[in-house]
């Protein structure tokens, strides 16, 4: 893999001079020295482009967004080094948001865009094998629904996502070995592509009859938000399971579109924060991003685990939750994202989604070459229509918002379900699953009978398990 080689020193370049720029109608294009930079400091510049550009977005200034975005267009590149990667598809991001302003012209930009389903199972699927995270919440999971249905001759498992066979044939497996014998298993799968479900059903009939474990599967095609709850056909006697994997936080947008775009909160934010990273010298774009926000930026309030909850986004969440509980679930396992991409302004969005997508790009860049192909699809169909919709959308459109463990647990809190721990053994079955994928910049933290899986010390995904209390 090609990496820039090589190192100058921040004083003797062109770097001391970023934040003293200011970007006008006559700098259409960068600077001649901007193209002969080093891979760290081109990136320095990259960040303070972006942060420029967001500003201006978000102020409503246009002509200067745009002319940030030309300077940006001659730097990143979607098949680059990290930094180049991300800013392409943040500038991506924010020259979508600028476009939104003008409805008509927004529609007929998209109106031929075509996401063909047998795409978006290939790329899901690839973000599974690349990474470890979900893997590595497949396994809480499905530890803790077999502890749970200890002794059970019933047992109903509700996937509010059913994308992925393989967590439940691992189970059908598990079950099977069960020293008092397998239950009775039946498994609703809740998924808005009816092929999905087919495929799903397919293979764990399969599985079951190989087992001879008494099985059924229940396929409810529905988005999640449509779903009509009378249909997972609980029965009496069963013991119920609940298995949540990135679903819930679509349910915190608002349903109100008149919500005004905050103005942003952070005055000339990108000379200050460019100032100090000046001053830094970090590997990654991760550890450039943690030294900044060390040096004086403060995460946005909503990243605040005293934080209240907001009353208007959270009525669907509400509803949903509440609708879960009368189901009483003798578990319920929800794996999210561990973000705080849920700010009210622009600027809070643009800098912690940097922070989040910035770890999730450097796993790439550790792990698999530039030149991969599947790589620059989960970069671009995943990553990127991620940054596009936390940086680009408001309102009911706006459904990657992503929050922390510590909201989770207030609004799970007030929805009447008490945290359940994850079991010693089950936090050991994921540490060794850590431990054997070959790179040792994963990592898992404990909190509160919970999980947080991390990137280095970049927390992204948490898992956690909930029973009702009555």
């Amino acid at each position: 893999m090609y990496q820039d080689d090589g190192s100058s020193s921040v004083t003797s370049s062109p770097l001391q001079f970023f934040s003293m720029i200011s970007l006008s109608p006559s700098m259409g294009s960068p600077y001649p020295w901007v193209k002969e930079l080093k891979s760290e400091e081109r990136g320095l510049y990259l960040i303070h482009l972006l942060l420029t550009c967001a500003n201006h977005v978000a102020s409503g200034s246009l002509e200067n967004a745009e002319i940030a975005l030309g300077q940006i267009s001659h730097l990143a590149s979607p098949d680059g080094d990290t930094m180049q990667r991300i800013a392409a598809y943040f500038a991506e991001a924010l020259a979508g948001r600028i476009v939104k302003a003008w409805p008509g012209i927004d529609r007929a930009l998209n109106a031929t865009q075509i996401t063909m389903v047998s795409e978006e199972i290939l790329v899901r699927k690839l973000f599974y094998e690349m990474f470890p995270f979900l893997k590595v919440a497949l396994v809480l999971t499905n530890q803790a629904i077999i502890e749970a249905m200890e002794g059970e001759k019933m047992v109903h498992v509700i996937d509010l996502h059913a994308a992925e066979p393989a967590q439940w044939i691992a189970l059908l497996q598990a079950l099977s070995a069960r020293p008092e014998g397998p239950p009775h298993l039946r498994i609703t799968g809740i998924h808005q592509h009816k092929e999905v479900l087919d495929q799903m059903a397919h293979k764990l009939i399969e599985e079951a009859e190989k087992l001879d474990i008494p099985f059924q599967f229940n396929p409810i095609v529905s988005k999640l938000e449509n779903l009509d709850i009378e249909k997972l056909r609980v029965k009496t006697g069963e013991a119920l399971a609940i298995s949540s994997v990135l679903q819930l936080h679509s349910f915190l947008a608002s349903d109100d579109e008149l919500r005004k775009k905050s103005p942003p909160t952070l005055k000339n934010s990108n000379g200050i924060n460019l100032q100090r990273v000046l001053q830094m010298n970090p590997s990654t774009l991760g550890e450039l991003l943690e030294k900044d926000t060390a040096n004086g930026y403060s995460p946005s309030p909503d990243s605040a685990s005293s934080s209240p909850l907001s009353s208007t986004a959270s009525v669907k969440m509400d509803y949903f939750l509440n609708s879960l509980w009368g189901l009483s679930p003798k578990l319920m396992v929800i794996t999210e994202q561990d973000s705080n991409h849920n700010g009210s302004t622009l600027m809070e969005r643009l800098l912690e989604a940097l922070y989040s997508y910035a770890a999730l790009f450097d796993c790439l860049e550790s792990n698999v070459s530039r030149t991969s192909m599947e790589r620059l699809k989960v970069e671009k169909m995943l990553f990127g229509e991620e940054i596009k919709n936390i940086i680009a959308c408001e309102g009911a459109a706006r459904k990657e918002r992503h929050e922390k463990l510590e909201k989770w647990i207030q609004r799970l809190d007030l929805a009447g379900f008490g945290n359940a721990s994850l079991s010693y053994y089950g936090m050991l079955q994921a540490r060794r699953l850590l431990q054997g994928y070959g790179c040792d910049g994963y990592r898992m933290i404990e909190e509160n009978g919970s999980v947080v899986i991390c990137w280095q010390d970049r927390p992204l995904f948490s898992v956690s398990a909930w029973r009702c209390r009555k």
